[in-house]
């Protein structure tokens, strides 16, 4: 199914042109996510889908309807990045009155505000205020939000912003956990957690979309990246380039080398630079297949 189709999409804000001619389509399924630097055209590009604002230019729809039409009302949900349930109600309270919103009656109000805090692994603080909570157990909360009504398309602006590397991962997990039924669209500066999660990226910069990678299909099969501890690289580098099938070696930041060999190599190569770092008594901290998401978009 079509989650999103862009046509000449436009955006104009007096002469600030915001969004420049995108053409866009998106199926439902894994994660995206949508990257740039601030005033790219990210949260633009997510009004329209909303149907907050309008477009200048172009046409725009989602899953298959107008932005904003009564069509999709309960089947898109958005979290914006500090948005936070009220301090002084329990989160049972606020969520059945969401689900209350959303045109389920009494009971049921409270079944469905039961049901999202169980997705997010918060049933047994339902009566809890958020102002109780610790920071983790609050994006989550807020997330459960968003899940009310069991929507199609939920988009997410920085939703592991502030986290630690634990609370980060709740949050990975539960986006991976609820992908088989909802289609998430997420806005991050965080390339490493994108990377974890999402099975496409898009690039925005000056209102263009600038590239769209498909991390399912990347280019596993033809890169390394070695991440070195303190050594000197341009020796390392010019060991490297003597073992077999390797046809290019490209720096990427002070201790990272990325390594391009021919595929049919690719079996004893792993074996061959692990053993030659272990004959030059030198230590990594990280060898991943492919290149990372950073790499891919600006090398």
């Amino acid at each position: 199914m079509n989650l999103l189709r862009c046509h000449g999409l436009s955006k104009r804000y007096g002469n600030k042109l915001a969004l420049d001619n995108v053409d866009l389509t998106l199926e439902t399924g894994s994660p995206i996510a949508l990257v740039g630097p601030n005033g790219a055209g990210k949260t633009t590009l997510l009004s329209l889908m909303l149907g907050f604002i309008k477009p200048s230019d172009g046409d725009i729809k989602v899953l298959g309807k107008q932005p904003g039409s009564a069509a999709l009302l309960g089947k898109v949900a958005a979290l914006p990045q500090d948005a936070a349930l009220d301090p002084d109600f329990s989160l049972l309270t606020q969520l059945a009155l969401y689900a209350r919103l959303h045109g389920f009656n009494g009971k049921a109000a409270e079944n469905e505000a039961l049901r999202v805090l169980a997705l997010v692994g918060l049933v047994d603080a339902a009566r809890s205020l958020p102002k109780a909570l610790s920071h983790g157990m609050g994006k989550r909360a807020a997330i459960a939000q968003a899940l009310i009504g069991a929507p199609k398309l939920v988009l997410l602006d920085e939703p592991t912003a502030g986290l630690d590397p634990v609370n980060a991962r709740n949050i990975r997990d539960l986006v991976s956990n609820l992908a088989a039924d909802i289609t998430f669209l997420i806005s991050s500066h965080n390339l490493e957690e994108l990377e974890k999660l999402c099975g496409k990226v898009l690039y925005l910069d000056h209102g263009k979309l600038s590239q769209a990678v498909d991390l399912t299909t990347q280019d596993s099969q033809t890169y390394l990246t070695l991440q070195m501890q303190p050594c000197d690289m341009v020796a390392l580098q010019t060991q490297l380039q003597g073992l077999p099938g390797i046809e290019a070696i490209q720096p990427s930041g002070k201790h990272t080398l990325i390594l391009k060999y021919q595929p049919a190599f690719s079996e004893q190569l792993d074996i061959q630079l692990l053993q030659l770092l272990h004959q030059q008594q030198l230590q990594y901290r990280m060898l991943i297949k492919g290149r990372t998401l950073e790499d891919q978009l600006f090398s």
